[in-house]
Parts: structure tokens; C-alpha cells; sequence
């Protein structure tokens, strides 16, 4: 079964929205977009995280895709990024688009928890989420996703669409792998790792264990 991982650019409060640029999401009156500019390394290997889409099918919420579309088609057929998007396959996790004019784009079909299951079930390779809240939370609820790239900025915004909003599924995550750029971006990268083992700081079993907890 091929993997569906999840990476994203955060704010230090977990805000998501609109790292890229002024206009690419302002609703809900976001005033702050292009925040990740003063921090883009372009030494980092966005390729590991799958912000390039190398090796990977897209899998795209509606807002994230309607942005992509009208941006990579028209960048440079020898941008590497513009060639793999372009390239890709794409799957669009959206009620209202009928027709997507961005080639090998396609609407899932049905309900997207089961739509994803059977994609994952599939041969090919793994499939890549980038951006995309809303889809990443139900996803996240439905224990879908096997792999979260999370780069946090040192910026905080205040306000804005959440990569873990209110609601979220409880879980524990495992850090397999992490990096500091030179302007301090933490690029990490997590595996889930079940429920999270809840217990009284001092004690000296927690309340997952085997042993039973004082209630």
C-alpha cells in the first residue's frame, strides 16, 4: 500500500494560510500572506519533504488546487518544479469543481476518506498532500495520513487557517527526522504513533501502561 504524506508551511502558532503571497488566500480578512518570504532557503531539499512533488501524485483540496492551477501552467516548461506538477497526477478533493482545465487533473469521486482508501490501495507512487488544511483535517481524522512534513517559521500571526484546528483527532506523533535553517525554519518530519500516553508528571507508571493509575 503506497503512502499519503501531508507537508506543509506553518507559522509558529500553527497557522497555515497563505505562506506564498498577499493574494493567494485572503479570506476570512487574512492581511498576512507571503509570510514564509523573508525565510525561502533555497538550499533547502524541499524534494525530501515533497514540496516539489518529485516521485509523487498530487492530492489537492480545492483551494489549494484552483492556486497551483493558475500558477505552475504558466511558469516556465524548464522550471523543474512547473515540469513535475505539471507532469503529475492530480486528485482534487472538491463538491463543487465539475471540470478542471489543469491536464492529468481529476475530481475524486464520492466520499474523499473512501476515495483516498482506494487510491492508497493502488499501485504507483506515494501520494502527496502540500497545503490543503481543510482536506489534511479529515484526513487526519480518518488516521489516512502516514507521514507529516511540517515546517514551522519563526513568525507568529496571530489569526489564520490552522494546519490543526480545533476538532483534530487526539494522537501521538513520532519525529523521525529534523533540520534547522539558517534563518531558524524547523523542518520536521512525523510518523503517527498511536494514542497518546496520558499520566501524572512524578508517577512512576503512566496511565497506558499495564500497571492501573491512581484516578
Amino acid at each position: 500500500m503506497r503512502k499519503l504524506i501531508a507537508s506543509t508551511f506553518t507559522s509558529l502558532d500553527g497557522v497555515m494560510q497563505a505562506p506564498g503571497g498577499p493574494t493567494e488566500d485572503p479570506t476570512e480578512n487574512f492581511t498576512l500572506g507571503g509570510w514564509m518570504f523573508g525565510f525561502v532557503d533555497p538550499e533547502a531539499d524541499i524534494s525530501a519533504a515533497g514540496f516539489d512533488g518529485k516521485n509523487r501524485e498530487l492530492v489537492l483540496g480545492r483551494k489549494t488546487y484552483e492556486i497551483f492551477e493558475a500558477y505552475w501552467p504558466l511558469q516556465p516548461a524548464d522550471h523543474p518544479i512547473a515540469k513535475t506538477f505539471n507532469a503529475t497526477k492530480k486528485h482534487v478533493a472538491s463538491r463543487t469543481l465539475k471540470s478542471l482545465r489543469w491536464n492529468n487533473s481529476s475530481v475524486l469521486d464520492g466520499d474523499v476518506v473512501s476515495a483516498i482508501t482506494a487510491l492508497k490501495a493502488q499501485p504507483g507512487h506515494d501520494l502527496q498532500i502540500i497545503g490543503s488544511g481543510n482536506l489534511i483535517q479529515t484526513l487526519q481524522a480518518a488516521s489516512l495520513i502516514d507521514e507529516y512534513n511540517i515546517w514551522t517559521h519563526p513568525v507568529v500571526l496571530g489569526h489564520g487557517k490552522r494546519l490543526f484546528e480545533n476538532g483534530a483527532k487526539p494522537g501521538a506523533l513520532r519525529l523521525v527526522a529534523s533540520k534547522v535553517s539558517k534563518d531558524g525554519v524547523v523542518m520536521n518530519r512525523f510518523v503517527p504513533a498511536g494514542d497518546i500516553v496520558l499520566g501524572t508528571i512524578g508517577e512512576d507508571e503512566p496511565s497506558g501502561s499495564s500497571g492501573s493509575a491512581a484516578v
